[in-house]
């Protein structure tokens, strides 16, 4: 395995695999890697095959983070994250800080301008735009032929779906199912900030969306009346949202007719967890 900490060197790098026969796999992360990570590494070797390349991302992206207390806070245990990257077969590392990412006077971002002001978007602003901002890059600087995004941030993984479709960028975007702890909570680098007492409470997030999913209802004032009723008796702070919307557009809908996303973010403290059911 290959660590690259700048552009310059990642495609230096990569240049030398240019001989392999196989795609190049590129799995974007931000590290505080688990299970759920390591299973689209096994994914992108899946795909990549014993000719191809597969190439993990570790960078916390200052511009995609609309709380500096939240981005101060993220986790990042590299010696670990190396380390899971090796049992994984991954062929090439990017480790890069900020300063070789962006210029300091830079001006240029790229920015979503419907799939995006719904759900997180609504509350996180501008954290769409550095998303969509860095993955182009980390799409330009890999040349990758494929990557390969968790579904748990069912919005990210439309909106850059979205991205690639609108400026013709030649990456196949594949989503992988979401990983989830034994009780059913959405693995996330987050967890592990987490207390004890958080952690144990945790799972009624995904119990509560279930919850409505099975009532069978269609109509969304009572699917979200259920949902909201399982959050409502759990430990959670707060509520940043809980929506019913379009699983394409990520519009809010009044009736299940077809592909639905219920989809919520929740707080614990200043922890900030996401999960979603289809419907």
């Amino acid at each position: 395995m290959k660590i690259a900490a700048t552009g310059k060197e990642l495609r230096k790098l990569l240049a030398g695999t240019k001989s392999k026969i196989g795609p190049r796999v590129l799995v974007p992360t931000m590290g505080a890697l688990h299970a759920g990570h390591l299973a689209l590494m096994a994914k992108a070797r899946e795909i990549a095959g014993a000719e191809g390349t597969v190439v993990v991302s570790i960078f916390v992206n200052p511009i995609q983070f609309n709380r500096a207390d939240d981005l101060a806070a993220y986790p990042r245990p590299m010696e670990a994250d190396l380390a899971a990257c090796q049992t994984a077969g991954v062929d090439v590392v990017f480790t890069p800080e900020a300063a070789s990412m962006y210029f300091p006077d830079r001006s240029i971002t790229v920015t979503e301008n419907l799939l995006s002001q719904e759900l997180c978007g609504a509350t996180r602003p501008g954290h769409f735009d550095g998303v969509c901002t860095v993955v182009l890059k980390l799409f330009l600087l890999t040349g990758c032929d494929a990557a390969i995004f968790g579904e748990k941030d069912a919005q990210q993984l439309a909106i850059i779906r979205r991205m690639v479709r609108d400026l013709d960028v030649q990456v196949e975007i594949i989503g992988h199912p979401t990983i989830r702890e034994q009780d059913g909570l959405a693995m996330s680098s987050r967890n592990v900030r987490l207390t004890p007492a958080q952690r144990a409470d945790a799972p009624k997030i995904h119990q509560a969306l279930q919850a409505a999913k099975n009532s069978g209802s269609r109509d969304a004032l009572e699917i979200l009346r259920i949902a909201r009723k399982g959050l409502e008796s759990s430990g959670i702070d707060r509520t940043d949202y809980l929506s019913l919307v379009d699983a394409e557009t990520l519009q809010p809908i009044t009736s299940v007719q077809g592909p639905a996303l219920l989809a919520t973010a929740v707080f614990y403290g200043e922890i900030r967890l996401i999960d979603h059911v289809t419907l």
